[in-house]
């Protein structure tokens, strides 16, 4: 599975780009299965502090992960779908041949409360010294609708700077614009069906809304970085230990 020269031009403009059915049911419910028994074991052995970052605050009625980091190292099943040809072809169609995953993130997103995602562009965390040597695989694990929080992206934002960042007062790792500066752009939101990826350039804006909708809105998101490529300005330390080369 390859991108044609027309998706890829569609991506070059608009900084995103959406592949439908890159995977069957059966694949995103065994993913599923997996992260909820593996939340269940994170939530048990939480610090006070770590429940703080990861716990979600809006859902009342159970603790809730927010997130978790490093799917793609910790769990067999996430790193099957890293490693599935289907997927890294179009990486690589994007990025160029040779790709590892530097860190991946699920997102939960739970009903009636999933909080809301912060804009901002992933480059301002990397640093990358090619720019254009990152891209986001971001997996609807469920269906992600306008209802639940679908991703949303200044279109065109690839082809700009990578700006400045700001972290609220106590979540120093929640880097994000600053609301003036995000003021100057418009977001169009990109809904994905179950299956399928969203890929996104590293300079690209994007964010997503909250979740009040009854319904979940879980994903997998694989940071690739092709294998020639630096961090040069992270704003971030990145665990070398948990980098997986792919190809």
């Amino acid at each position: 599975m390859r991108l044609g020269k027309s998706e890829l031009e569609a991506f070059r403009a608009a900084g995103h780009l959406t592949v439908s059915g890159v995977f069957p049911a059966a694949e995103t419910e065994a993913a599923i299965r997996d992260v909820e028994g593996w939340s269940e074991e994170v939530l048990r052995g939480l610090s006070p502090a770590d429940r703080a970052w990861y716990v979600e605050p809006g859902v009342a009625a159970r603790d809730v992960l927010r997130k978790l980091d490093n799917p793609h190292f910790h769990r067999a099943v996430l790193r099957r779908l890293a490693q599935d040809p289907r997927l890294v072809d179009l990486v690589e169609t994007i990025i160029g041949r040779g790709v590892k995953v530097v860190f991946s993130q699920i997102f939960f997103k739970a009903p009636a409360g999933g909080g809301p995602k912060p804009a901002h562009q992933d480059n301002f965390y990397f640093g990358p010294e090619d720019p254009d040597g990152l891209v986001t695989a971001w997996i609807a694990l469920d269906d992600a609708t306008l209802e639940n929080g679908c991703l949303q992206f200044v279109e065109g934002s690839n082809r700009g700077p990578v700006y400045p960042h700001v972290a609220p007062p106590g979540e120093p790792f929640n880097l994000q614009l600053a609301a003036e500066e995000l003021a100057r752009h418009a977001l169009a939101p990109a809904p994905v069906a179950r299956g399928g990826v969203s890929f996104h350039h590293g300079n690209t804006i994007h964010c997503s809304a909250p979740n009040p909708s009854p319904r979940w809105r879980r994903a997998c998101a694989l940071h690739y970085v092709r294998n020639d490529n630096r961090f040069v300005t992270p704003a971030l330390a990145y665990d070398e230990s948990v980098v997986v080369r792919i190809s």
